[in-house]
């Protein structure tokens, strides 16, 4: 099907000129088609690649890989327990934590937060925050002073900066002969801190893990110990080690669990967007169906002298489909170009556009990353080309059997 002759027929096709430019027009587009959707599939899905990754790391630089925690009640001999969790291999960090809500007070401010003690020299084997800091440091949290650290757009909210005051105002509440009045401690703010993710940066303040246990009356013990690993695809594994080395009583939750239906509609939409960005070049391969079929009439007295000077059937099917082939190779071809050049840059293109046309594509209140980051994947680039190859080809095959069934007498006959 595919000797020499067949082959030069095909490409010899393609490149002529046609007597019928409507043919010509369809091809053109048949194969912008193409180029559009492979585009669009290896562009979208690396920025939804880029999404992920993007919230993944954010999540667990506040966040942890994993988490030791007492069941029935405070962890206690946190010490022991951190250094059980550093025995094994992939455990390269662990910090105490203890953690409440509370509401802050500024003036006429009210906001509720989740306040996490933490002991500051220990804290950034588990975490980004001390790296994502914008006023002050983590470290400058000591205990008994009572200083707080709030994330960015909660400092905002309160309009607060470093050296202010704020109140916090605990659940629990103190009985009295006057009544039952809420318990507050007032706080001065030793930093400002950002991550990038909106829901972390409104919502959540660091104090000294000391102070975290005088305003939550925890005498003894810890929430819990955070668990830092060297591969975090590894936390289930490593999480039932460490919990099976532990013993009974405790439970050790990683982030896959903590954070599974999030990440799984995460994958599920990018798996949705995969099969309907799909059916774009799906139409468009199969606009190859319409060209080759208009060609095929038009070129029946070709096929007949051809098969009359001995073209078997098989090598009219192999011209036609080398043809058909041709326009879904060019089409993906410059598809996977456009495609990748617009995935590595995507993030440089995105705030020119919100500058020309004067917009806030992605606001940070409303989304949970401000920026569009891109994570091109060689496995997508070789899935989706593959994939159109394979459309292309399949939209062939009936014009080109058709085109082997012509029947020379048939077609030469009012020639």
């Amino acid at each position: 099907m595919f000797h020499p002759l067949p082959l030069w027929l095909g490409l010899r096709y393609t490149g002529a000129k046609r007597r019928n430019h409507f043919i010509s027009f369809i091809s053109v587009i048949s194969m912008a088609g193409i180029f559009v959707g492979v585009t669009a599939l290896i562009t979208v899905l690396s920025v939804m690649n880029g999404f992920e990754k993007e919230l993944r790391e954010r999540i667990l630089g506040v966040a942890s890989h994993a988490s030791v925690t007492r069941l029935g009640g405070p962890l206690e001999g946190w010490q022991q327990v951190a250094q059980t969790a550093l025995g094994h291999p992939e455990v390269v960090g662990a910090a105490p934590y203890v953690e409440g809500q509370v509401m802050l007070v500024k003036g006429q401010q009210v906001t509720g937060a989740q306040v996490r003690g933490v002991l500051p020299e220990r804290e950034p084997e588990v975490s980004e925050v001390d790296r994502n800091m914008e006023a002050g440091r983590l470290d400058e949290l000591a205990a008994g002073e009572f200083g707080i650290v709030l994330g960015s757009e909660l400092a905002r909210y309160l309009g607060v900066g470093k050296g202010d005051r704020v109140t916090v105002v605990t659940p629990e509440a103190n009985v009295t002969p006057a009544g039952v009045l809420p318990r507050l401690k007032r706080f001065t703010v030793a930093g400002v801190f950002e991550i990038g993710m909106y829901d972390y940066d409104r919502s959540t303040a660091f104090i000294h893990i000391e102070d975290a246990r005088t305003l939550m009356r925890m005498d003894q013990g810890v929430s819990g110990v955070r668990l830092r690993l060297s591969d975090m695809f590894l936390a289930p594994r490593v999480a039932d080690a460490v919990e099976a080395e532990l013993g009974r009583g405790y439970w050790v939750r990683d982030w896959t669990r903590r954070h599974a239906s999030f990440f799984q509609a995460v994958r599920t939409e990018k798996t949705v967007m995969f099969v309907i960005l799909t059916l774009i070049v799906a139409v468009a391969a199969f606009n190859i169906v319409s060209t080759l079929v208009m060609m095929v009439t038009d070129k029946q007295a070709d096929i007949a002298i051809l098969r009359t000077l001995g073209l078997t059937p098989g090598g009219v099917m192999g011209v036609f489909l080398v043809q058909g082939s041709l326009i879904g190779v060019i089409g993906t071809a410059l598809g996977v170009g456009g495609g990748v050049a617009l995935a590595l840059n995507i993030g440089d293109l995105m705030p020119a556009l919100e500058q020309l046309f004067g917009v806030n594509l992605l606001p940070a209140d409303v989304y949970y990353i401000s920026d569009l980051p891109s994570d091109l994947q060689l496995d997508d680039v070789l899935r989706i080309t593959g994939l159109s190859l394979v459309l292309s080809v399949v939209a062939t095959l009936y014009p080109a059997r058709r085109a082997a069934r012509t029947q020379p007498a048939e077609a030469l006959r009012y020639e």
